[in-house]
């Protein structure tokens, strides 16, 4: 419910109104990655000082996905300006980048964010992200955190323990994996629809599952020998989130499907580290209706004036 039915119908009326500055930001390694930025009105930023709010999608999401949309109407009817960010071969993005995505790379993100905010004046940035976004934007509030100069920053549903997650997957419902391996085998070719000298076609004919891609894509696209090294590279566990300097949230549910809420308990205690953990929401979803609204966007609202 939170990406397809009336939601999904609803981002797709709200799309057609914005008014989107569709943007390819350059970092300084000559990096690529596309946004779709969106100023408030007027009207809506009489009581409070330019505030900019940058969104960042899930696994094999984009800045078009519902929830980005969505989030980012009711963001910007609240006075926000709000920066749509894609990662690498995301958001049809697959031709700018000749390297692969993979989830360890979280550099290039923060170097986006960093030409984007450098560019403009804003005396207050916030940063949220949903699933994978989510614990991308952990990852740089921790490291980058007073450096992109982030007031705070909210992770829905991350990734914790990806090697658990993927396990969580593998043995649960059997859509949830059907779906990722559809998504991910189709950017997959994509990318190499763009750049063919990557030759991998015969390989992407063979797999089946998502461990079968695991297995045969990342030693090859990736520095990582095999897959539980390269969950483990981007886990969120132990004393990873210890150097967090700015105030972060993360809200997870313990009906999520994909994510174990139980992970949370692998993150060690971090003082600037605000954990919400809800009965029901599923992954990313805390619907609150049969129309498809999700309390997500409120809570961002309540967080960034807050702080």
């Amino acid at each position: 419910m939170n990406s397809v039915g009336p939601r999904k119908s609803r981002a797709k009326k709200i799309t057609k109104t914005l008014e989107s500055e569709k943007l390819i930001i350059t970092t300084g390694t000559g990096v690529r990655l596309t946004a779709e930025f969106d100023k408030a009105s007027t009207q809506t930023k009489i009581k409070k000082a330019p505030t900019l709010v940058i969104l960042i999608h899930g696994w094999e999401g984009s800045s078009q996905s519902a929830y980005q949309v969505t989030t980012a109407h009711h963001l910007l009817k609240q006075g926000f300006d709000v920066l749509r960010l894609n990662m690498r071969d995301h958001g049809d993005s697959h031709h700018l980048n000749p390297e692969a995505f993979n989830s360890t790379l979280i550099a290039e993100v923060g170097d986006a964010i960093k030409v984007f905010s450098t560019d403009r004046s804003y005396p207050s940035i916030f940063l949220a992200g949903f699933s994978l976004g989510g614990n991308f934007t952990l990852r740089i509030a921790a490291d980058r955190g007073k450096e992109l100069n982030i007031n705070a920053a909210v992770a829905i549903c991350p990734p914790i323990d990806p090697n658990n997650a993927m396990i969580a997957m593998n043995e649960g419902f059997f859509i949830y994996e059907k779906y990722f391996f559809r998504r991910w085998t189709r950017s997959i070719s994509k990318k190499l629809a763009c750049f063919p000298e990557l030759n991998f076609a015969e390989d992407l004919a063979t797999v089946k599952t998502l461990d079968d891609i695991n297995r045969t894509f990342i030693p090859k696209f990736t520095p990582y020998p095999d897959a539980k090294s390269y969950f483990s590279a981007y886990a969120l566990t132990g004393n990873r989130l210890n150097n967090l300097a700015v105030t972060a949230y993360l809200i997870a549910s313990e009906d999520d499907p994909i994510l174990p809420v139980a992970d949370v308990a692998k993150i060690n205690r971090c003082e600037n580290l605000i954990i919400e953990k809800h009965r029901h929401g599923g992954h990313c979803g805390f619907i609150l209706n049969i129309a498809g609204n999700s309390w997500i966007p409120q809570r961002l609202t309540e967080i960034f004036n807050q702080n």
